[in-house]
C-alpha cells in the first residue's frame, strides 16, 4: 500500500507541469485528472497515459504497452498506454507524453459534447 501511494505521489509530480493535478483511488489503483480531464491511471503498478487514434502510433513507436484487463474471461484493451520508462524519471521527460494524454482527453471531451446532427424534416 505504501509503495502504491508513493507511486501515485511520484506520478502527480511528473504530471504537474500540465496544470492542477488531482488523483483518486479507483479500481485498485489511481486515476489522474488535469483540469478535470481524466488523463492517466495507475494499474498493476504502472502508469498508463490516455491515447487516441491521433497519438496511439507515437506510444507504439516508443515501445509503450496498452492497458489490457480481463473482462469476463476475455482481454479488453483500453485507450491508455504505459509511459516510456525514461519519462518516469522526471517531469521534463514526461511532459511531451503527458501533453499527448491531455490532448487526447480534450479531444475525447469535445467528441462527447459535439452537438447531435439536426433531425431531417419529415417527408
Amino acid at each position: 500500500m505504501a509503495a502504491d501511494s508513493e507511486l501515485a505521489a511520484h506520478c502527480r509530480e511528473l504530471l504537474a507541469p500540465l496544470g492542477a493535478v488531482r488523483s483518486r483511488r479507483m479500481f485498485g489503483g489511481h486515476g489522474f485528472y488535469v483540469d478535470d480531464l481524466f488523463v492517466a491511471l495507475i494499474a498493476f503498478g504502472r502508469l498508463y497515459l490516455k491515447a487516441d487514434d491521433r497519438s496511439r502510433a507515437r506510444f507504439e513507436a516508443a515501445g509503450c504497452e496498452p492497458f489490457v484487463y480481463d473482462g469476463k474471461g476475455r482481454p479488453v484493451t483500453m485507450s491508455y498506454f504505459t509511459a516510456p520508462e525514461d519519462a518516469m524519471e522526471s517531469p521534463a521527460l514526461m511532459q511531451p507524453w503527458a501533453r499527448l494524454a491531455l490532448e487526447a482527453a480534450v479531444r475525447a471531451r469535445a467528441a462527447k459534447k459535439a452537438p447531435a446532427k439536426p433531425a431531417r424534416p419529415a417527408r
